[in-house]
């Protein structure tokens, strides 16, 4: 409810702009109205030609054109301060002029030929994601799956304990609970010990949650602190949150997933019903793509950028340990003009030959990517999805429910997860390739939040996600079509949600 009145208020002005336009025009500047109005007409024919000559999604296209075609002077006001790139300049200064990462960029080689001698196809998609994200693909050492955020939790306490140096803390949501606390009680005694602690949280995300003051009890027990992107309402920013999750040790070892820094991801409370996350612990040299990520982002929207020297040592493989696959850690930045996991999810799914299973908490994906979900499924590809049986926002399930009927038409199986909320963000493609990271399949996640993912390639970690959703989706229902009783007014409801999809 919250976010629905936030969002009430960020579009207020422009409406009240309309009405104060349309009083202007009656009261004084009636004699002139029919020139007015063809000036107008034309200059959003002008905008609407943009638009369409844009490269953007068009369901998002769709959404602003309706906007603007239906209210020329408020629609317009909307996109330039929330619906245009451009908008991102501020954001898109400060990481330009962010400190680079002091340790260069391997040459990536020597991995890419071994990877293309087993598998060229895959090498590609590989060399795609990296040139978008500028992030390098690495040998795995040792990655970790954890089913729940309570068994992920533990050991990000143990490892905590082992810190020398520093620890990054970066999350979407963090809040004073159990969790947190059992962490800052260690963070603080770090901070004491001479470790460099930083944590950085979404303004947005943890508005709710996390305060000013909260910040300043870090700092004053050593520990830097910084929001991310701090909340204006009429600010072109806004829908660019900081959605990552990572904490990562001494450049040794990272954490990522679903879970966030907040009581009911560990089901130490319960809110929707049993809280089903999915995370990972990253060990060796692929953990420097999650430093790079965590540096870039404190280095460039903090005015107290971490040392060098502290950066500097590189991480280490493992001793003696057998190397197990590959791994690409990258983030999504709606700076850039290619969306990766977007890319990615459509290219995995092309080349899916047997199964494509995916988890996630939203289900409102762009048309390139249902295209691709529907394809997949059409050529006789075991397409299956894991949603929440309960919802934690009921709208916005709603809207997802939208989806179902083009996919199952296909032939996509949809579960729903009886006991509670799927909050997992992941998928496992033919026993060979899936990734593990904080993007949902809708369009926030998609286009508009920074995020973080990892894409592994024949490690041991993709049979653990796969055993895991094979045990999951045992205590799912299946929807079916007669489940979802289409008729018009159904059809009706859907086709209106799927055109507001993009800003939810």
């Amino acid at each position: 409810m919250n976010k629905i009145i936030r969002r009430v208020l960020t579009v207020l002005p422009a409406v009240l702009l309309q009405g104060l336009w349309l009083f202007v025009l009656l009261k004084w500047l009636a004699p002139w109205a029919a020139v007015i109005s063809f000036g107008l007409s034309v200059l959003s024919f002008l905008f609407v030609l943009y638009l369409i000559t844009k490269r953007d999604e068009d369901t998002y296209k769709i959404l602003w054109l309706l906007v603007i075609l239906t209210f020329p002077l408020p629609g317009a006001a909307l996109y330039l301060f929330f619906g245009n790139k451009r908008t991102t300049r501020p954001l898109r200064k400060k990481l330009a002029a962010a400190k680079p990462f002091p340790v260069p960029l391997k040459d990536t080689g020597p991995i890419y030929e071994a990877l293309a001698a087993e598998n060229r196809r895959i090498s590609q998609t590989f060399r795609s994601l990296q040139s978008i994200t500028g992030l390098p693909l690495c040998r795995n050492d040792s990655a970790e799956y954890f089913p729940l955020g309570d068994r992920l939790f533990p050991a990000m306490l143990a490892e905590l304990e082992k810190a020398e140096r520093f620890i990054f803390v970066e999350y979407f949501i963090i809040e004073n609970g159990y969790m947190w606390d059992s962490m800052v009680e260690i963070l603080s005694r770090k901070a004491a010990q001479g470790v460099d602690v930083r944590v950085m949280y979404d303004d947005l995300g943890s508005i709710s949650t996390y305060s000013k003051k909260n910040a300043e009890d870090l700092r004053k027990k050593g520990i830097h602190c910084a929001a991310f992107n701090p909340l204006v309402v009429i600010k072109g920013t806004l829908n660019n949150r900081d959605h990552r999750k990572m904490l990562i040790i001494d450049g040794k070892t990272a954490f990522s997933g679903g879970v966030n820094l907040a009581d009911e991801y560990i089901n130490h409370i319960e809110k929707f019903g049993h809280w089903k996350d999915i995370g990972f612990r990253l060990s060796g040299e692929a953990v420097q793509n999650y430093t790079r990520m965590f540096a870039e982002f404190w280095n460039a929207f903090t005015r107290d950028p971490i040392p060098d020297e502290l950066l500097c040592q590189e991480s280490p493989q493992l001793s003696g340990a057998k190397q197990d696959g590959y791994v690409l850690s990258y983030y999504d930045s709606p700076l850039r003009s290619d969306a990766a996991s977007n890319e990615l999810y459509i290219d995995l799914l092309s080349q899916a030959q047997n199964y494509a299973w995916f988890y996630t908490p939203y289900l409102m994906p762009g048309d390139a990517l249902t295209d691709a979900f529907v394809r997949a499924a059409r050529r006789g590809v075991d397409v299956q999805i894991i949603m929440p049986g309960v919802p934690d926002k009921k709208l916005i399930f709603r809207m997802s429910n939208s989806f179902y009927p083009v996919l199952l038409e296909a032939g996509v199986k949809i579960y729903e997860y009886t006991p509670g909320f799927v909050h997992a963000k992941g998928c496992v493609i033919d026993d060979m390739i899936g990734t593990v990271g904080t993007v949902n399949l809708d369009y926030r996640s998609l286009f508009l939040h920074f995020e973080n993912n990892s894409l592994f390639y024949r490690a041991s970690l993709l049979q653990d996600l796969k055993s895991d959703f094979t045990a999951t989706r045992e205590k799912c229902r299946e929807i079916t079509a007669e489940n979802l009783k289409m008729n018009f007014r159904r059809w009706l409801t859907d086709g209106i949600l799927r055109i507001f999809t993009p800003l939810c």
